[in-house]
């Protein structure tokens, strides 16, 4: 892991000026060896391998990075417990493997250890309490196989009636038999995850280009709009890698995913009061499924998910039904002193899972639910000789990243190696020693590792940075310049919505808006000047 500095890491830095720039050089320009169209954290991962190899690159999206699938997650970085039990063994290896390259090699300030609760209330027969502990040392055993280590993530263990109302004050203590202690990997946030993939690409060459949308792929390239002028022209390549997620279809024809619909409500900490640990919720009727509850840190909690086919066209931003969140406040209320009332959610989102359609074509869906459907991913290559890699999940990012990666190395006969990624640092990563010692606050190491002291600089010469944008919310200004500065934010959605989650609470967006849309307009009128 390379040694810890506080500043930008050299050619790290994604700007509005940067994007300008290298939109310019790549329209027209010379052919790069691989265009990725698509910035979740599959593309972001392909954009960064195809670099860390030595290609040119340029990766594009019609939006932000992290805009769609990618910030709709539930934070985990999950072991493989769920495809352990499905059977699913292969998928379940592979996830826990990535799930200690990030906690152990590339992201260690952004992935930690996250201890859940399975409270074993009335509605939890002995017998699948039973289960329940086996499936949980089943997964300390896949953690044993993918080599890491016991500090990273601790052993479960059974839990008294007492010690399980101490993690979890707000349950029903009436009939508790105790928990099951669990762990498993949590990421600070998802969207970050991208940011500091694209940023760690950008350092290796990569021309990151975010609101520009790829209207037409060939093997040669693409036909793109720059949404921000309307302007058009054509990007060529010597690969094309279509990581479009649930929209990988629009782009490439005969690829049919089946997306899942995944629902989190948003409250307010103070409603469930301390959570020292998130929450198994099982939900009644399923023997592998839970709602989970997920404290954040930021003054909310998460509760999800749902697991619900869609159909029809695909939304840029998925809607949340009523359905969803009644679903998800019922199976949480089965286990609280104090139900959740409909009033007390404050927030919702929705991500859709871009699950592979391996059903016959004359037989779409063949009537499984979405959540029998296997999470593996695929690298296809259509008749054209555009790559598409789909399926799979955010903790497998990196290796599907790889592998459509090397079928377009193989295809095209470019001149690279394997790759380097599963021991290649993110931006702001080190050893967890080195990141306790950083002079920072805390949060800000979690969510900037190394680079936070730089992030709490700007505070420190800006009195007025170092103030919260909202009273109930941690973000500082400071942050929000350091996003537009270095992170590739461009405008007040990219820093409500995707490097800050202000916007996941729509009264708190409400109420940041205004100063939000202030800064913006400081910092470009500066760049201007």
């Amino acid at each position: 892991m390379s040694p810890v500095s506080s500043t930008p890491a050299a050619g790290a830095s994604l700007s509005a000026g940067r994007r300008s720039r290298e939109l310019t050089d790549a329209v027209g320009g010379p052919v790069v060896d691989v265009l990725v169209v698509g910035l979740g954290a599959t593309g972001a991962g392909a954009a960064l391998d195809a670099a860390a190899r030595g290609l040119s690159v340029v990766a594009v999206d019609a939006h932000d990075l992290a805009f769609g699938t990618s910030r709709w997650s539930s934070k985990l970085i999950h072991g493989g417990l769920r495809y352990l039990a499905s059977a699913q063994l292969d998928v379940a290896h592979e996830s826990a493997v990535e799930r200690g390259v990030l906690m152990e090699r590339t992201a260690p300030h952004l992935v930690r250890a996250q201890p859940f609760v399975l409270p074993l209330t009335p509605m939890v027969s002995r017998g699948q309490a039973a289960l329940a502990w086996a499936g949980f040392r089943a997964g300390d055993t896949l953690r044993l196989a993918a080599r890491t280590a016991r500090a990273t993530l601790p052993a479960p263990r059974r839990l008294s009636a007492v010690e399980t109302r101490h993690l979890a004050p707000a349950l029903r203590s009436d009939r508790l038999r105790g928990g099951l202690l669990s762990w498993d990997g949590r990421l600070t946030d998802d969207a970050r995850l991208v940011t500091a993939l694209a940023r760690t690409a950008a350092g290796r060459g990569a021309r990151i280009l975010t609101r520009v949308r790829a209207l037409e792929l060939t093997s040669s390239g693409a036909r793109i709009r720059d949404e921000l002028t309307g302007e058009e022209g054509v990007i060529r390549a010597r690969a094309v890698v279509n990581a479009s997620g649930v929209w990988a279809g629009d782009l490439v024809d005969g690829i049919r995913v089946r997306p899942s619909r995944g629902t989190h409500l948003v409250l307010r900490s103070d409603r469930l009061g301390p959570l020292p640990a998130g929450l198994h919720v099982p939900v009644p009727g399923e023997t592998n499924r839970f709602v989970l509850v997920l404290p954040q840190g930021d003054g909310r909690v998460y509760v999800g998910l749902t697991d619900e086919p869609v159909d029809g066209d695909i939304p840029d931003v998925p809607e949340v039904p009523e359905t969803d969140i009644g679903f998800l406040l019922d199976v949480l209320g089965s286990v609280l002193d104090v139900p959740v009332q409909r009033e007390d959610v404050v927030g919702a989102f929705a991500g859709l899972r871009p699950l592979l359609d391996t059903t016959s074509a004359d037989r779409p869906g063949s009537g499984a639910r979405t959540a029998d459907v296997s999470r593996r991913h695929a690298v296809l290559t259509s008749p054209e000789g555009v790559i598409t890699v789909v399926g799979g999940k955010l903790t497998t990012y990196r290796r599907m990243a790889e592998d459509a990666v090397d079928a377009a190395v193989a295809a095209r006969r470019l001149g690279a190696g394997p790759s380097p990624t599963a021991t290649l640092p993110l931006v702001g990563a080190a050893a967890p020693h080195a990141l306790a010692a950083l002079r920072a606050p805390r949060r800000l190491v979690q969510r900037y590792g190394t680079e936070a002291p730089a992030v709490q600089a700007l505070a420190d010469r800006d009195p007025r940075l170092g103030e919260r944008v909202l009273p109930d919310h941690p973000v500082t200004g400071a942050e929000l310049l350091w996003a537009l500065r270095h992170e590739g934010a461009l405008d007040e959605t990219d820093l409500l919505d995707r490097r800050t989650r202000i916007g996941l609470v729509p009264e708190d967006r409400a109420a940041a808006l205004a100063a939000v849309r202030a800064l913006v307009g400081e910092v470009t009128a500066a760049r201007r000047d």
